[in-house]
């Protein structure tokens, strides 16, 4: 991955895509703030000691105080790896670009191909294929031959709701996406596991790059 800016604002993932941060909502003194407000209590300042504080409440999975930070990232990924994105739900709002109303010629995704699985399905694939010259230009002639008919579609008058039909998968797509600092952590967690897709986890971490300098005690708190 690259880095385009030095605060982790805009990260390069993929060969095309990227997350870039639009907004944030709350710091770590958010969270301490939320949970103190139970005593009555609101600082002004992060001290020290609210470090033990937060190890507490992630610890024993104290969560809403993390609810209350709020991060807008825009990501560019494959349509089959934002599908991926979309399972998680909870504390998640996403808005899409959409095939129905845009016609500009899309992107796709030339992956860096993999031997199919040797430990079962879940497993998902194995090591890197070294020589995969054929493989790239197989694909990129299946890539060019779904483009010319989806553009011959547009051009003979069929609504763009229906022509994006023969676009693949390895499409890319852009979204907004909101959610808390709770359900980004969650996020994380699951898809930088090595058992996740290998692309799922080039997204993960260029998330974690943007979060963690705005949430330095939360997010390690949350994701170690």
């Amino acid at each position: 991955m690259e880095t385009t800016e030095k605060y982790m604002t805009d990260v390069k993932v993929l060969d095309k895509g990227f997350v870039q941060l639009v907004d944030v909502m709350g710091n770590d003194l958010t969270v301490v703030n939320s949970a103190r407000v139970s005593f009555a209590s609101h600082k002004a300042e992060f001290e020290d000691k609210d470090e033990k504080l937060i190890q507490y409440l992630a610890k024993h999975n104290h969560w809403t105080p993390f609810a209350h930070p709020q991060i807008t990232l825009r990501i560019k990924a494959p349509i089959s790896i934002r599908t991926q994105f979309f399972k998680h739900k909870q504390g998640f709002v996403e808005n899409e670009v959409s095939r129905r109303y845009v016609t500009f010629e899309p992107e796709f995704y030339i992956p860096k191909w993999r031997s199919s699985p040797s430990g079962g399905a879940k497993q998902g694939s194995g090591d890197f294929i070294q020589d995969a010259t054929f493989l790239t230009h197989a694909y990129a002639d299946a890539v060019e031959n779904t483009m010319n008919v989806y553009l011959s579609l547009i051009e003979m008058g069929v609504a763009p709701e229906q022509a994006r039909f023969a676009l693949p998968q390895g499409m890319y797509t852009e979204w907004y996406w909101t959610g808390s600092l709770a359900a980004y952590a969650r996020f994380y967690k699951q898809r930088i596991d090595d058992h996740a897709q290998w692309e799922i986890r080039q997204y993960a971490e260029g998330v974690g790059e943007i979060i963690k300098p705005h949430f330095p005690v939360s997010w390690e708190q949350l994701t170690s």
